[in-house]
């Protein structure tokens, strides 16, 4: 997934010769915590909702190139989203200026980047919920657990893997759209699967042993 398919393109910017008080007032319209500080068309600098906050009282009478943090870190549109999220996480910022051939072109943040992997994992779609198991057995695969999905009628949003600790088996998950997660879930304890858990948004059930 791709900066430039998740970024805010034409985000609202502001010049190094206004107000803070200017900032501040673009800040609350757009409900963002950043801006852009532009010079025809070039990027300057950055201006945060933190730098706002650290020159109240004075924000009528300061200047954004006062208090703008000059040469942020950018990125490109063609970079990839979890190398955006691995800078902003680096160096402790929520958001990124995207620049294509010195332009600027959007800018990428933290949301954008929580949206994209709840998206991603098909979690965005509130009646979803993720079914975790694993597979033990060559019979038991994820094309035979997608035949059992689709046999009690769900519609599988996502698939994927991921492990409790380093070193650990890994555990399959697959983000269904059902009415009964949890019938899906018995059907494929019933073919031998081990099935872990069944998550919901906002809630999480355990499924018990049945005998």
């Amino acid at each position: 997934m791709l900066v430039g398919n998740r970024m805010t393109k034409r985000p609202v910017t502001i010049t190094s010769e206004e107000l803070l008080s200017q900032a501040k007032e673009k800040m609350a319209a757009g409900r963002f915590r950043r801006l852009p500080v532009v010079s025809d068309g070039k990027l300057t600098g950055i201006v945060t909702e933190r730098d706002l906050r650290q020159y109240a009282g004075v924000l009528d009478h300061t200047k954004v190139n006062a208090v703008m943090t000059e040469k942020p870190i950018t990125v490109g549109p063609e970079a990839m989203l979890e190398d955006a999220a691995d800078i902003m996480l680096k160096n402790q910022i929520g958001g990124l200026p995207v620049l294509r051939q010195g332009q600027l072109v959007g800018i990428i943040t933290t949301s954008d980047v929580m949206k994209a992997f709840l998206d991603l994992m098909g979690a965005s779609e509130g009646a979803s919920a993720r079914i975790d198991f694993t597979l033990e057995g060559e019979e038991r695969s994820l094309v035979e657990a997608s035949r059992i999905v689709a046999r009690e009628a769900g519609d599988i949003l996502g698939v994927g893997t991921y492990r409790e600790k380093f070193g650990a088996n890994p555990v399959c998950y697959l983000r269904v759209l059902s009415r009964n997660a949890d019938a899906i879930a018995k059907a494929l304890r019933q073919s031998g699967f081990d099935v872990l858990g069944v998550h919901r948004t906002g809630t999480e059930t355990r499924m018990k042993a049945e005998g």
